[in-house]
């Protein structure tokens, strides 16, 4: 962690943050800033001016950053783009070659190798993609941008701690647009937190070690919630008279009490019956339905996408050994074009869909099941041409 401060330090301190650029404005500048709150923190002049010599700003990472159009897919089509049987034999194959570490991690973090084998897939294809993006330049481009500063910038000081240690190299590390890094690409704060030496070689090296990054994304998890030996999620079999407006992530009742109201697992049995649940309709009433456990809102806090979680969560239990969802005849899902107009008009009337972007993610659900009961329609928060048109 950064040096401890001198008590003599701390007005200096203040007086460089509150007059360092935030975001925007020059780039140099903006660097520059960065430099001085570094020195503030108390880092060494010298390391800082090494870490920064080869700071660049980088437009691709802005063009990646805006582009991630693949997110307004609808969870089947994102979830078959995502989940294909190489992909998935990949997974199986990884769970046996590397069947001693999960072992290992099971017991002593009570996250399920599922679970990890489903974020190393759809994060870097179990190593073989981890991004060609400079690290540094990524985290201090998007800084800079204003769109999500408060994320970003203390990620290029965890990067400078990182540098520091010499487990990051600021012209050579890559990684994904957004600053991640390794086979489960993480960012350097939760590396600083989170890294465990899985393979006992004395470092933490999540590019190129395989137990290392699975231990630390294991340690990640934990870290944001995660219970151990508990379940994420399940497939299920919805009855037809069900009040539709109590499902989603606002309602959770014990998984016993959904079943009491008619709602049956698919195959198998009700993977706890006193753990809260929920109940998750990706595409609406007439599409494929799951339970959804506590341990389903962890994986929000690796990423905030709700199809991607989705998608992920549900990978997991195919790996191990879930049959293939029920797709069901869902409404034809909206363009994005309709979307921005639904979003547009559901924010006309008071709710906070996150933003006009044309993504179906939680806030725009919840505003779009609040719409549906109140017009007297099916509130199962899948928006169709019918409510964007009542609306």
């Amino acid at each position: 962690m950064p040096h401890i401060l001198f008590a003599t330090f701390a007005l200096f301190a203040s007086v460089c943050a509150a007059s360092a650029q935030t975001c925007g404005g020059s780039f140099g500048s903006f660097v520059n800033g960065l430099k001085s709150e570094a020195i503030a923190k108390g880092y060494d002049s010298q390391t800082v001016d090494r870490f920064f010599a080869s700071a660049r700003q980088d437009p691709k990472v802005i063009r990646a950053d805006r582009a991630q159009g693949i997110f307004q897919m609808p969870f089947i089509d994102f979830s078959r783009r995502l989940i294909s049987q190489n992909r998935l034999d990949a997974g199986l194959r990884n769970s046996r070659k590397w069947d001693r570490v999960f072992d290992r991690i099971e017991r002593d973090y009570g996250v399920s190798r599922g679970v990890l084998l489903a974020f190393w897939a759809f994060e870097t294809d179990f190593g073989a993609v981890q991004g060609n993006f400079n690290t540094v330049n990524a985290l201090i481009t998007l800084s800079h941008d204003c769109r999500r500063p408060e994320l970003f910038r203390p990620q290029v000081f965890a990067a400078l701690e990182l540098f520091e240690r010499g487990d990051i190299d600021p012209k050579r590390t890559t990684g994904a647009w957004a600053g991640e890094i390794g086979m489960v690409q993480m960012l350097p704060e939760d590396i600083i937190r989170n890294g465990v030496d899985g393979d006992g070689d004395g470092k933490v090296n999540l590019k190129t070690s395989s137990p290392d990054a699975l231990f630390s994304g294991a340690n990640l998890l934990r870290s944001l919630g995660w219970q151990a030996g508990q379940p994420w999620m399940q497939e299920v079999v919805m009855p037809r008279d069900f009040d539709w407006s109590m499902t989603g992530l606002d309602t959770w009742r014990k998984a016993s009490e959904w079943v009491s109201a008619g709602v049956e697992p698919r195959s198998g049995k009700l993977a706890s019956s006193q753990l809260q649940a929920a109940v998750l309709l990706p595409q609406g009433r007439n599409g494929p339905a799951f339970l959804v456990y506590p341990n389903f809102n962890v994986f929000f806090e690796w990423n905030q996408s709700f199809i991607y979680v989705t998608t992920a969560a549900y990978f997991a239990t195919r790996i191990q050994g879930a049959p293939v969802y029920q797709p069901g005849q869902p409404s034809q899902a909206l363009n994005e074009g309709q979307m921005k107009a639904l979003q547009t008009k559901l924010t006309e009337r008071g709710h906070d869909v996150g933003g006009i972007d044309g993504i179906l993610g939680a806030k725009t659900r919840r505003a779009v099941q609040v719409e549906q009961k109140r017009l007297g329609m099916p509130a199962d928060a899948w928006p169709t041409r019918d409510l964007l048109n009542r609306l």
